[in-house]
This record gives structure tokens, sequence and C-alpha cells, in this order.
């Protein structure tokens, strides 16, 4: 089982970097990287002109019963990152003012030769940190 977590890990971190590596070229900065609390984690928060960018990256070997990581994001896990998203906001006062959005990046891991794929997530209610 702990090879199977220690996998699963190596995996996501692979898939995140490769994502963060796609979002430097684009002139994205790195603010936080694998950020918990109590909610969640959230896995690559950036910035660019008074926008904020918090992805999540689901990494798979191929596409399977969850499309690539897609079925993974249900509501519950939505409603994790939310709170997460107000708790990190709640830490980082600086950026209270930028814009917010959350993008799921769904990462083919090699030997796959699919391209990255990006889905925005819209209608955000994120919830304040208690």
């Amino acid at each position: 089982m702990q090879q199977q977590m220690m996998e699963s890990t190596r995996k996501g971190c692979w898939g995140e970097e490769r994502v963060l590596r796609l979002l430097r070229r684009r002139g994205w900065q790195l603010v936080s990287q694998r950020w918990s609390c109590r909610y969640g984690e959230l896995d690559l928060v950036l910035e660019k002109q008074q926008r904020l960018l918090v992805v999540e990256v689901k990494s798979r070997r191929c596409r399977g019963l969850d499309h690539w990581g897609l079925s993974a994001f249900n509501k519950a896990k939505q409603l994790r990152i939310m709170r997460a998203i107000g708790c990190w906001l709640a830490t980082h006062p600086d950026f209270a003012e930028h814009s917010l959005e959350l993008v799921l990046a769904l990462v083919p891991l090699p030997p796959s030769r699919n391209t990255l794929d990006w889905i925005r997530i819209d209608n955000l209610e994120i919830e304040a940190a208690d």
C-alpha cells in the first residue's frame, strides 16, 4: 500500500512540474506549491498581472475509467478546493484584490503522447476561512 502511495505521489509531482514549467514559460510566477490546510491541498497557486491562477493537477498514465482524472474532480473535491482557496486567501491578504481563476490540468504521463488538457472551472464560490 505504501509503495502505491509513493508511486502516486511521484506521478503527481511529475505532473505538477510539467504544468509549472509550461505556465512559467507563459509568464506566471509561482506563489505556492502543495499548500495545505485542514480543508485540503492546493497543487499550484500562481500570479501574473494582478491575477491568481489556482491549478488542480491530475496526472494519469492512461485514460481509464476516470477520464484522465476528470472524474476525481467531483463536487466534494471542488468544495474542498474552494474552502482551501478561502483559507489560502485568509493567510495571504496581499492577494485579496487579485482576480482568481481555478483550472483543472489533466496531465497524461509517459508513455502517452496525448497533450495536456485545461478545464476552466467557472462560478467560483470561495468560502471564507473560519
